[in-house]
């Protein structure tokens, strides 16, 4: 029997080992077979060189770090602010859902501070929903196919939406046992610390990492470092009670029982 498969569906190179490189590590130690795909390929991501100098620079430290992490590379299918809810980039993402079949689908939150991740997250969803329906053609042909997919979307930057208002997780990722190996990842990306020090004022991309994981593994109250997600509805996706997170990690995988307890209120898990 086949190993099951993950993907993680990030933005650009480097968002993957950001927010969801930790517990795609623990999937890859439970047994899972891992994918890395970045839509798009940071092509905007420098002040010092021009497009395709800056392409080919980080589809390299992408390639590095889905080696460092032990997960199958799918090279980047548009540029930076390219990446539009449109049918042709749909249809893209959908064949290669259909051709990875994957339980899990990490991505990024539907709210986040900008669009090429809200935008990402929504083809992500979109994509795995349709993933059974033969009449929805994909660009390369790819059949429909028929399994389970349970989405899991990642914390947005700065665990608040674009209107600064907080995101709670719906469950907590134990990532200290792979943290080292989370930052090795990340560090791949060399090319982006002077452009996040100069556009977004991060001081240091790797530092900023640490800093989220260690405060998602203080709202968690038992992890060191984690990260957070939320389970996207089931319909259309898989049964209700479907969470194959939870079945791989075990204990490394916490339901934030307050949040449940909100939804289950009717509330919106802000």
């Amino acid at each position: 029997m086949p190993a099951p498969a993950a993907i993680a569906i990030g933005a650009h190179p480097d968002d993957i080992e950001f927010y969801m490189a930790g517990t795609l590590l623990l999937l890859k130690r439970a047994g899972y077979e891992t994918h890395y795909l970045s839509l798009a390929s940071g092509n905007c991501g420098t002040v010092e060189f021009n497009s395709a100098t800056t392409r080919s620079v980080r589809q390299a430290e992408a390639r590095q770090g889905a080696r460092i992490l032990g997960a199958q590379y799918h090279p980047s299918l548009v540029d930076d602010l390219e990446i539009l809810y449109t049918l042709e980039l749909l249809r893209q993402v959908t064949a290669i859902i259909r051709e990875v079949k994957p339980r899990i689908v990490l991505t990024h939150s539907p709210q986040d501070y900008m669009e090429d991740h809200m935008n990402t997250s929504r083809l992500a969803v979109t994509a795995a929903f349709c993933r059974g329906m033969p009449n929805f053609k994909t660009v390369p042909v790819r059949d429909a196919a028929e399994f389970e997919v349970t989405v899991y979307h990642a914390m947005p930057h700065g665990l608040c939406d674009g209107l600064r208002r907080r995101i709670i997780p719906g469950a907590f990722v134990n990532t200290t046992a792979v943290q080292k190996t989370k930052r090795e990842a990340l560090a791949a990306h060399k090319s982006q610390q002077r452009w996040l020090d100069r556009s977004q004022k991060i001081n240091s991309f790797l530092l900023a990492m640490e800093t989220m994981s260690l405060e998602l593994g203080r709202m968690s109250r038992k992890f060191k470092c984690a990260e957070g997600w939320r389970r996207h509805l089931h319909l259309g996706f898989c049964s209700a009670e479907a969470d194959p997170l939870r079945d791989a990690l075990g204990r490394d995988y916490l339901v934030n029982l307050a949040y449940e307890r909100a939804l289950a209120r009717g509330g919106p898990g802000l």
